[in-house]
């Protein structure tokens, strides 16, 4: 089998629809199977999908196990060359699957290869980035400095602004919203380090690879919108919560310093969190 599709659910049910519908155009052709984590069980999934995508197998998780154990559930139940994961509020464009497989396949150590991936509005999604310094917590996508600041040289450091990202291109590391994965990879270097609940996962992961002789390739050609209009609302304290906490693990693991270091850093990321936490609670629905 040429592709595996996995999906990791969770209160997506406005969006989960016309992901299916898109990837579904987009594999016509293509040997492929999908399956759908849902860590949302009384969301009343399965029913969705058995009445409108009998062809979409489900695992329902009793609880929320999070982003990276879904997505490892999901590569052990499938069997497909290559692994595409996908995000419910991702809609991929036709051609997409076919020109990131050809790609893969043309590239025997190509790891990992992602889409160009696009707003709602249209506007470019900063996907493609480079592994995060110190001072990504503060000139990160969505920081306020980097709203203000736009063309400061640590904001186009991470998110790469210096390049029109019209061109295939190696980088550090591309959002887990969409990656094609090569099996043989994941058996080399391992799956999502489940100690990642969400957010950072995808970092951690491209790092790894990079670190095992893989790239990390971001192929324009093939497109996809992402919703991500929750990072504009009000969002759930534990989301807020878990995005620092992957920050903790994820600079622990690849940036181990001196003890004093650590704790300091890890309170900073801990009172921006408390920070983030306030704003949000203050924010209107």
């Amino acid at each position: 089998m040429d592709l595996s599709t996995v999906i990791v659910h969770y209160r997506a049910l406005d969006t989960l629809p016309g992901c299916l519908e898109a990837l579904e155009a987009a594999a016509e052709g293509t040997a492929h199977e999908t399956v759908v984590i849902d860590n949302d069980a009384k969301a009343g999934l399965s029913d969705l999908l058995a009445r409108d995508f009998p062809a979409v197998r489900v695992l329902v998780n009793p609880d929320n196990v999070g982003f990276s154990r879904g997505v490892n559930q999901g590569i052990a139940t499938t069997r497909g060359d290559f692994v595409l994961v996908l995000n419910p509020d991702c809609v991929l464009a036709p051609e997409s699957i076919g020109i990131l497989l050809r790609f893969a396949r043309a590239h025997p150590r190509a790891g990992i290869v992602g889409p160009q991936l696009r707003n709602r509005d249209g506007s470019l999604e900063f996907s493609a980035r480079a592994f995060p310094s110190a001072a990504a917590f503060l000139f990160n996508r969505y920081s306020l400095l980097t709203r203000l600041f736009p063309t400061n040289r640590f904001s186009r450091r991470y998110l790469l602004t210096d390049w029109d990202h019209a061109s295939v291109r190696d980088v550090d590391w591309l959002s887990g919203a969409c990656l094609l994965v090569r099996r043989e990879a994941i058996a080399a270097v391992g799956p999502m380090d489940e100690g990642f609940f969400m957010f950072n996962e995808d970092v951690d992961w491209c790092r790894r690879m990079k670190n095992g002789g893989w790239t990390v390739t971001y192929v324009p050609e093939a497109q996809a919108v992402h919703d991500v209009g929750a990072s504009r609302k009000r969002v759930a304290t534990r989301v807020i919560y878990e995005r620092h906490r992957g920050m903790i693990r994820y600079f622990h693991k690849h940036h181990p310093t001196h003890p004093a270091l650590a704790i300091l850093a890890d309170a900073l990321i801990l009172l921006r969190a408390g920070v983030m936490m306030t704003a949000n609670a203050l924010r209107l629905r």
